[in-house]
């Protein structure tokens, strides 16, 4: 069943409103017809089953048949810190890490970051990421979009540290110290005190991170680990360490 994320605004007590490009995907992708069923969301707190009674170009009414339980959100609140691959990389670490079920990116500019940041194309390429992670989220059931950030510099993203409870940063020169070691018990630790902790996971550019970067991160009270044997592409370490967390954490079956 499509879903659909729309403003808290456009949600009445027994109705919604459905505006822009999702109204003309209703409309012409699915070939919507009135007594059609669809899943509504804000966002934040309200989601819906409803069914579809007006369709025009751009703006679909439906009658709310019943309200929805929000169920489908990680009780870990992961945030991944992803230095700006090169090409769309950066597209596919967003489309993925969403699916799975990261709560938050925040992109960043660190020394081997090979990307040429444009300030002036910004806005653009934030609504494109956007635009991405909320195609992932209706696609994937999400009951809210994960927030991206515009991009920080290292020394904001070092600043940023702070407000985690955990912050892990993907290092392939890491041989001893490996995600688990750090994980398990940190979530252990959360279960006994009944905690929702947020953890940012930081991972670097296809040339990894420096030295004095690795330095200046455990001065900010990161924990270096490492993924294993094997070296992963910048776009994939994200990805493979997100679903690690989220298996010992017992989203996925773990514990």
């Amino acid at each position: 069943m499509q879903r659909y994320f729309i403003p808290p605004e456009q949600f009445q007590e027994q109705s919604v409103t459905i505006t822009g490009e999702d109204a003309r995907h209703i409309g012409k992708v699915m070939r919507g017809r009135p007594g059609d069923k669809i899943i509504v969301s804000d966002g934040l707190t309200r989601e819906a089953l409803a069914e579809l009674e007006h369709i025009e170009q751009d703006r679909v009414t439906a009658a709310i048949i019943e309200g929805l339980e929000m169920t489908s959100e990680p009780q870990v609140k992961i945030t991944i810190a992803q230095s700006l691959p090169k090409g769309d990389k950066m597209e596919t670490v967003i489309q993925k890490c969403t699916e799975i079920g990261a709560y938050a990116f925040v992109p960043f500019l660190s020394t081997r970051t090979v990307v040429q940041y444009d300030a002036k194309k910004e806005g653009k390429r934030l609504e494109r990421w956007r635009k991405i992670a909320k195609e992932a989220a209706e696609q994937s059931h999400r009951n809210r979009i994960p927030g991206i950030a515009s991009p920080l510099s290292w020394k904001e993203l070092l600043a940023s540290f702070a407000g985690y409870d955990l912050v892990c940063y993907c290092y392939e020169k890491e041989h001893g110290r490996q995600l688990r070691d750090v994980i398990a018990p940190f979530m252990e630790q959360s279960r006994q005190q009944g905690e929702q902790p947020r953890i940012l996971l930081v991972v670097g550019p296809e040339g990894g991170f420096t030295e004095e970067e690795s330095l200046a991160a455990e001065s900010a009270g990161a924990r270096s680990t490492g993924l294993g044997r094997r070296i992963l592409r910048a776009e994939t370490a994200g990805m493979t360490a997100l679903a690690c967390i989220l298996y010992e954490s017992g989203e996925m079956g773990g514990i």
